[in-house]
């Protein structure tokens, strides 16, 4: 059939770029097959491929099954609204019941399973969110040497935070060292001070500051928020926080709606890992989902205390709305 004299040439770069393109894409090829069967470098093979791309060559398509519960769109908008290493949403919503956090936890123990490394030290605060967690993983999936509790626990009343559950479980399925932290999440300063310097507690809190991987819920100002319903927040002590414009809190150190500390009386007192070191803690992920504790997952994202996040659909939905209104 004769050329059509109307159409323009087509270049030998162009030409080269959909050869590649082609092998690449449809016919499976790796960058080093394709490179012999062009003539190429492997290099020129690459940017062949890359070329294709940028010059709209190649048109990508992602179907996604009905059946299948993925919100991959609103993973990265999260991920790029609130510079995210990553977001992992999941359709079932928290109802506040003990077994309202599973898919949570199914969710981060497999992103757990990717970012945990053998010599790793995971650090945890107590909490429904990381019992769930503790609860889905599975032994072999991953690894690490240490797991580490971040905030202070006990208490005079008769509450179970699920913290020795926790560490015992995680300890056991990640084939690590337990550390305890035998502490209250509150103190008067001077026996803070004092537990500081105690060479078990001092160690302890030195290991949790140090975590390479440490993984949180968040607690709301709220009367049916854990502390609160636990005994280490009593009605002045809310009042203080509300007037201090606190929104919510992790391992007991309170923080606004924009992301700023909080500094009240509590500062002192606490017991905990501090928000600057949840900040520089290299990975950072929060796990948490439903209505009432909203406030307090948006003010832990503007204060860049997560890298990542597993969150509920109608969470999602919301961080992204309130960031749109601003």
């Amino acid at each position: 059939m004769p050329t059509d004299p109307t159409r323009p040439a087509v270049s030998s770069d162009v030409r080269l770029a959909l050869r590649a393109a082609t092998l690449y894409h449809l016919e499976g090829a790796t960058q080093a097959e394709i490179a012999t069967k062009l003539g190429v470098s492997r290099p020129t093979a690459g940017r062949l491929i890359a070329r294709a791309r940028a010059q709209g060559l190649v048109r990508i398509e992602i179907s996604v099954p009905d059946d299948v519960d993925v919100h991959t769109d609103i993973e990265r908008d999260l991920e790029r609204i609130f510079g995210l290493t990553e977001a992992v949403v999941v359709g079932a919503v928290p109802d506040g019941s003990d077994s309202g956090y599973r898919e949570l936890g199914v969710a981060a123990a497999n992103l757990l399973s990717r970012r945990l490394h053998p010599d790793d030290t995971l650090g945890f605060t107590w909490g429904p969110e990381t019992v769930a967690v503790a609860q889905a993983l599975r032994p072999g999936t991953a690894r690490c040497a240490t797991v580490v509790q971040l905030d202070g626990s006990m208490t005079s009343l008769d509450y179970q935070t699920g913290v020795d559950y926790t560490l015992g479980r995680c300890a056991e399925q990640l084939g690590a060292k337990p550390v305890r932290l035998h502490a209250p999440l509150y103190a008067d300063p001077a026996t803070v001070t004092a537990l500081e310097r105690d060479s078990l507690l001092g160690k302890a809190i030195t290991t949790g500051r140090n975590a390479d991987l440490m993984m949180f819920g968040v607690g709301p100002v709220s009367t049916s928020t854990t502390l609160f319903e636990g005994g280490y927040l009593d009605d002045a002590m809310l009042d203080e926080l509300n007037s201090l414009d606190a929104v919510g809190e992790v391992g007991g150190r309170f923080y606004r709606r924009d992301g700023t500390d909080v500094d009240g009386s509590l500062l002192a007192r606490a017991i905990s890992v501090p928000l600057d070191d949840v900040r520089s803690c290299a990975a950072t992920v929060l796990v948490c989902g439903g209505q009432l504790k909203h406030e307090a997952m948006l003010g832990a994202l503007n204060g860049r205390l997560a890298k990542e996040l597993v969150t509920d659909i109608e969470t999602a939905r919301w961080l992204l709305e309130q960031k749109e209104e601003q």
